[in-house]
């Protein structure tokens, strides 16, 4: 079952996850709806990770923090399940990815404190309805993510490098690109880097560190946005005992729609 056949709210997309029935890449699903990065850490750890994001609001736009022990977005998507609802979820310890798994229920603990955080592919459809192609999407693949030598502000024992992620744009629509995403800063806004991928520490375009390579032809620049994938690159980094996160291109949806986040 591909991605684009699953259409519907967020609410039908999250029970469809919860029952087993459909897990996959999240790009172009319950299309409207805002997605969400996921990271979950222990409660002394959290003040740090909550600072970190603050002062590093492109690739993690904090859209809500919930707390110790609860497992209930309450402000993002009332009912859900944070340990159940997200496509897919990664678990690393000490900087050490020990496991990928469908749901967290038996990593719970009632000191963990889940953030999420806005994704890019909250905004793809606002850049569909531009009349910019998106070629993941349309050959049903994730979005190459790349770990980059762009250095976040740290935060405690918070720090470690940016991740991007990245579209192919036509030339004559990277400005257009630019402005319909920057309408979305809440799901990483404009783009961070434009072109020559050499210039952001990427030695092989073809060779993503997360997600799907894709193809980019010669009439086409490669358009680089904030990734809330920096978290794992951050765990990698600084080897906290325990972060979950979501795995890349497998996200948590909200109610939340695409248009209330956006800014005129």
């Amino acid at each position: 079952m591909t991605t684009q056949t699953i259409i519907g709210t967020a609410q039908e997309v999250r029970q469809q996850i919860r029952s087993n029935k459909w897990r996959g890449v999240t790009s172009g699903v319950a299309p409207g709806y805002v997605q969400a990065n996921l990271a979950i850490l222990p409660k002394d750890l959290a003040f740090d990770f909550l600072l970190f994001c603050q002062r590093n609001p492109k690739p993690c736009p904090i859209l809500e923090v919930i707390e110790p022990g609860n497992i209930e977005p309450i402000l993002t998507a009332p009912g859900a399940d944070i340990r159940t609802d997200a496509s897919g979820y990664r678990v690393y310890e000490n900087g050490q990815l020990t496991a990928e798994v469908d749901t967290i229920e038996e990593y719970w603990r009632d000191d963990l404190v889940s953030f999420l955080l806005g994704c890019s592919f909250s905004f793809e459809t606002a850049m569909v309805e531009a009349g910019i192609p998106l070629r993941h999407q349309e050959l049903g693949n994730n979005v190459g993510m790349f770990i980059t030598n762009i250095q976040t502000t740290p935060a405690g024992v918070f720090s470690g490098p940016m991740v991007v992620s990245m579209r192919p744009v036509k030339r004559e629509q990277v400005v257009r690109a630019v402005q319909v995403t920057s309408r979305f800063p809440a799901t990483h806004g404009a783009p961070v880097h434009i072109g020559s991928p050499e210039d952001i520490g990427i030695k092989d375009i073809s060779q993503p560190d997360f997600g799907d390579p894709v193809e980019i032809k010669d009439d086409e620049e490669p358009v680089f946005w904030a990734c809330g994938v920096t978290p794992q690159a951050v765990a990698l980094n600084c080897k906290p005992p325990l972060m979950i996160t979501h795995t890349p291109g497998r996200m948590f949806i909200t109610d939340g729609k695409d248009a209330d986040y956006a800014v005129l």
